[in-house]
């Protein structure tokens, strides 16, 4: 498994290492222990539900009753606070508002529900949402997606930017 994780001068590292704890209860290893929030302890993971190989979500505080999950925001730092559990409002890309609901939509209007809705801001409602090999971006707060990214090679980075 690959995971990026930035430092103190604002670049980032690519590391690799195989998976050697199970953050969501599944049974499958899918994430490597470290110490991501500086406490001295290695209580922290970085892990890959999506099973692409590329760790997606990190948990501060494993297995702890006040365990943290962030996603990263593309520098490493591992800073956009998700609460896995919250149903979030989102806007469809016909402008559409719908209610709060399940955790993976059908942004993308192919009939399947497996877009992954990130309220970044903390406001209820989405401003990321994240399918396969496609992201939307919500660049200015106003609930509607601005920018669809486009990873088409499956490495992690975005290929293209196209305004919505």
């Amino acid at each position: 498994m690959e995971y990026c994780v930035g430092d103190v001068d604002g670049g980032a590292t690519m590391w690799s290492a195989d998976p050697m704890t199970d953050v969501d209860g599944d049974g499958v290893l899918d994430a490597v222990m470290l110490d991501l929030d500086h406490d001295g302890l290695v209580d922290d993971a970085l892990a890959d539900l999506d099973a692409d190989g590329l760790a997606e979500h990190g948990v501060l505080g494993v297995g702890g009753a006040g365990a943290v999950t962030v996603t990263d925001d593309g520098t490493g730092t591992w800073a956009v606070h998700l609460d896995p559990g919250a149903a979030l409002r989102w806007l469809g890309l016909d402008g559409v508002e719908h209610p709060a609901g399940a955790a993976t939509v059908d942004l993308d209007g192919d009939g399947l529900a497996d877009e992954r809705l990130v309220d970044s801001d903390g406001d209820g409602l989405a401003d990321r949402a994240f399918g396969t090999g496609t992201a939307w971006v919500d660049t200015d707060a106003d609930g509607r997606w601005d920018v669809r990214l486009v990873d088409a090679d499956g490495d992690g980075a975005a290929d293209s930017a196209t305004p919505i």
